[in-house]
């Protein structure tokens, strides 16, 4: 809720925003500190008062971007021994002062560069954002260590678990560096400012570890797994943008830098925009003054090809470069001999031997974790969390992990995320913290020579480099990379859904507008398009005319311009079904069937769903897990699969098979008590299926509603109407003896109170009134007073009901029902958008919400749920449970 104000009107709007968004209706009002450095201090104490600091982490942005936005480095790089003193003795006394008397607190600083002059930021006496980083860069498991001396353990007491020999009394040591980049996710919110401020934006970030600071930062660029491999920008710019870009703090500023640089700037004239640090700079320059030699004598001098891999430069790179190709970059290494070596992160600078494998790649001599004898797999992460894929399957790679464990299978995982489990050094038997690249990966299969690699638990990106690394001779375990592009392309799906006799619905590719344009007008409108091989909904888009159709398709192609377009009939007001089930290659296992509260047109990740489904029959799940099976058996899954459907006019229609684990996995494995992603990783390894069969019998005497959590508060301008590209950065779960006090529950854990007495504003369109005028009543029962604009206040009228009439928002007249919401008269809002003015209006009352905290629901699936949840929070009794109690139930 904070910001920076440059004049009295923006002071005002951030004033008001922050007490809206307080807890105790407070805002702290500060000095700017613009330009000045900033740092963190990550600081440990136990009731022997004795203090560590465990990291130090300087941010490359100066003051005025928020530290979750901002890139960051450690240790600090740029501070003199006296300045690191004086943080350090500062932080020492501050978490005295302020009587943290055991754990963790993160600490912020500012310095200002001309002078030296420490100020002190703020103090969070916890764990915080920055704690993710602070204890994956050394190595010292902080939430961990703090556990312990919240139950009277002292630091000295409490062994080092890589050294073995070393109490967490001794502060950690880097021989690294380690970069910290920012994930967002702007192009899902194109409307959205992309300027980088004080309140954060980000949706994930990515992590990792080289020898110096210009090896680190390559190496943290290619992890964010969005075709950057290099500084540079993706599009050319002129000399006045560039310097925009560099003035403003906004995703694209580190690669306008390296454009910057080649352009002909100096570092004095960066510095002068942007106020980062020359250090930082100057190692830019260095990278960029290399790339001409590259580009001259890496294919022919192997010393120059040595130094580009020692800077951190990618193979693909290097190829772009010198115009080959990264395969043939990588085969000139091998005949040089350039290969890649690993080092431990040990906390101690190889001050004593590291017992636990954490590694990290760079280009020296010598190597310091042999590959072990034994069987092992590897598995790789999911990467940089991001909207529709997130730490949902990074639990699938966790519980992969843990299942080769109990099979005495080494297991090694592979990711770059600071924030996941899998990036605890003892989730696994071997931990890499290396990008999710071709490259990178190839260096640590040739390095392990494992029995094979699992893809299919981290979501798109390890998908992605499947069929490469199958090309390349690595074995892929579970379901083939064939089998995954049968499921995705449609000609081949189309086939498969023939042969089995399956319904889906009309549709076709496209590889051109004009194909698409064809393609719709064939099937007719509404259509449903998207590009193939990406996850969350990514550029789809339902489409109503040519118009708009031109807009769409030809974002899907620049989206995926390597595959076609999928156009498929939307299928208006159908009710839409998740399968998840589990195969061996002879049997399949269906985990769960979940039923979308929403109907079909809401992404699946944004749509609330329950488990079992709450207004299916037994026939009509019965064919959705026939149906499931059959398409496991026919696609050869051996592994996890998911499966969309839709039903209308009681005729079920194949949506989209993904035979991989899907983004419902936790969700389905917590609701039932089987970890799927276990027994899929068994089934992976040669176990049957089949014992599991129980559970498709069980009769459960709970239900679980998932519900997805959305950033728009981060996000004023982007409209809140969900839609098929997938928008939401988390979920949460209800579960209760029922569907109402389930749903009641996610809606609190969403942090979507529902009121228990108020006025409900309702505006709906033409065709939701008569369904909504039922709802309404329920309301007026319940004791709530209903407020509406003419049309639906007309509605509720004829039928009886008494209503408050008041004003559009649009119209001249007031009140609206904006100055209700801000007095606190509304308790709860009933809108579905409508068309022209009647969707402007709407939106500003969407937003009024959101900025306000009311609930507000725009579906009338979502409003009946809703009012159904309100009902029970009046009327009935509630008691708390643990999942373990309702299992055992089950």
């Amino acid at each position: 809720g904070g910001g920076i104000a440059y004049n009295r009107e923006e002071y005002e709007d951030i004033v008001r925003r922050g007490l809206a968004e307080s807890p105790v209706s407070q805002v702290l009002i500060e000095r700017s500190l613009l330009g000045w450095k900033e740092f963190e201090l990550e600081v440990m104490r136990d009731l022997a008062d004795n203090v560590v600091i465990i990291c130090s982490i300087e941010n490359f942005d100066p003051m005025g971007v928020h530290t979750g936005d901002s890139i960051t480095v450690a240790p600090a790089q740029t501070l003199t021994d006296k300045e690191y003193q004086l943080m350090r003795d500062a932080a020492v006394s501050i978490i005295r002062e302020i009587g943290v008397e055991t754990g963790g607190s993160n600490i912020q600083f500012a310095v200002n560069p001309d002078d030296g002059r420490l100020v002190v930021i703020e103090m969070n006496p916890r764990v915080s954002r920055s704690s993710a980083l602070a204890s994956k860069a050394p190595g010292f498991p902080i939430a961990k260590i703090a556990a312990k001396l919240a139950i009277g353990y002292r630091l000295d007491e409490i062994r080092n678990d890589i050294t073995r020999e070393t109490p967490a009394s001794f502060e950690p040591v880097l021989d690294y560096c380690v970069v910290k980049i920012p994930r967002w996710a702007f192009e899902k919110f194109p409307e959205a400012d992309r300027t980088l401020t004080t309140q954060m934006k980000s949706v994930g970030e990515v992590m990792s570890i080289g020898r110096t600071f210009k090896e680190s930062l390559q190496k943290a660029i290619r992890s964010l797994e969005q075709d950057r491999w290099g500084l540079t920008l993706d599009r050319p710019v002129e000399l006045d943008e560039l310097r925009q870009l560099i003035r403003v703090p906004n995703p694209d500023r580190l690669f306008a830098i390296g454009d910057a640089y080649r352009a002909g700037m100096t570092t004095t004239d960066i510095h002068g925009l942007s106020k980062i640090d020359p250090w930082f700079l100057d190692n830019i320059r260095e990278i960029i003054a290399f790339e001409p030699e590259i580009t001259r004598d890496a294919l022919t001098t192997p010393a120059v090809l040595r130094r580009a891999k020692q800077l951190g430069f990618a193979d693909r790179r290097i190829a772009t470069l010198t115009g080959s190709s990264e395969l043939d970059v990588r085969a000139l290494r091998g005949r040089h001999g350039i290969r890649v070596t690993f080092k431990t992160v040990d906390t101690c600078a190889a001050e004593f031997v590291a017992h636990t494998p954490y590694l990290y790649s760079t280009y020296e001599e010598e190597d310091e974790a042999p590959p072990s004898d034994r069987r092992k797999v590897i598995i790789l992460g999911s990467g940089p969390n991001r909207i529709g894929q997130g730490i949902e399957f990074d639990y699938c790679c966790v519980h992969a992990a843990f299942a080769l464990k109990e099979l005495g299978v080494e297991a090694i995982m592979v990711n770059c995320n600071p924030e996941t489990v899998s990036t605890d050094y003892d989730t696994s038997d071997r931990l890499y913290f290396e990008p999710l690249t071709l490259e990178d990966v190839l260096n640590i299969v040739e390095k392990e020579q494992p029995l094979g690699v699992i893809v299919q638990f981290g979501g798109q990106t390890p998908l992605k480099l499947a069929v490469p690394l199958q090309k390349a001779g690595v074995p892929i375990l579970g379901t083939s990379p064939d089998a995954i592009d049968r499921a995705e392309d449609r000609q081949r799906f189309n086939k498969l859904i023939a042969e089995l006799g399956l319904q889906q619905a009309a549709g076709a590719t496209a590889r051109s507008v004009d194909e698409a344009q064809t393609i719709a007008r064939g099937i007719g409108y509404p259509v449903l398009v998207r590009p193939s091989y990406v996850l969350g909904g990514r550029a789809m888009q339902i489409v109503y005319d040519d118009q708009d159709l031109v807009q769409f398709a030809g974002e899907a192609v620049k989206v995926a311009p390597e595959h076609p377009v999928l156009i498929d009939k939307f299928l208006e007001d159908a009710l839409e079904i998740d399968v998840d089930a589990v195969s061996d290659g002879q049997h399949v296992v269906v985990g769960g069937v979940m039923e979308h509260i929403e109907k079909a047109g809401v992404h699946s990740g944004d749509a609330a769903c329950a488990l079992p489904p709450y207004s299916l029959d037994e026939a009509q799940i019965a064919v959705l897990c026939a149906q499931t099976k059959a398409m496991a058996l026919a696609l050869g899954v051996v592994g996890l699969i998911n499966v969309q459907f839709a039903i209308r006019n009681d005729v079920v229609y194949v949506l989209e098979v993904n035979p991989r684990a899907s983004r419902t996995v936790p969700f389905v494995s917590k609701a039932i008590g089987v970890p799927l992603a276990k027994v899929a990783t068994r089934a992976m390894l040669g176990e049957s299926v089949a014992p599991l069969a129980g559970i498709e019998e069980t009769e459960r005497r709970h239900v679980a509603v998932k519900e997805s959590v959305f950033p728009f508060i981060k996000f004023p301008e982007v409209d809140t109407v969900l839609g098929p590209e997938m928008k939401s950065t988390g979920e949460v779960m209800g579960i209760d003896r029922d569907f109402r006090k389930s749903y009641l529950k996610s809606q609190i854990a969403a942090g979507s109170t529902l009121p228990a007495s108020g006025k409900i504003f309702v505006s709906v369109r033409q065709r939701d009134k008569r369904t909504v005028a039922s709802l309404a009543r329920r309301l007026t029962e319940m004791g709530f007073g209903l407020v509406a604009t003419a049309g639906t206040a007309r509605v509720f009228e004829r039928q009886g009901m008494t209503v408050e009439l008041i004003n559009k928002v649009l119209d001249a007249d007031r009140p609206n029902v904006i100055d209700l919401m801000k007095q606190g008269k509304i308790a709860m809002i009933i809108e579905t958008p409508g068309d022209g003015r009647a969707r402007k209006d709407s939106y500003l009352i969407r937003r009024a919400a959101v900025n306000l905290n009311i609930p507000y629901h725009l579906t009338v699936d979502g409003a009946q749920a809703a009012i159904g949840a309100i009902e029970a929070l009046l009327k009935e009794e509630h008691r708390v449970r643990s999942l373990q109690e309702y299992h055992a139930d089950a």
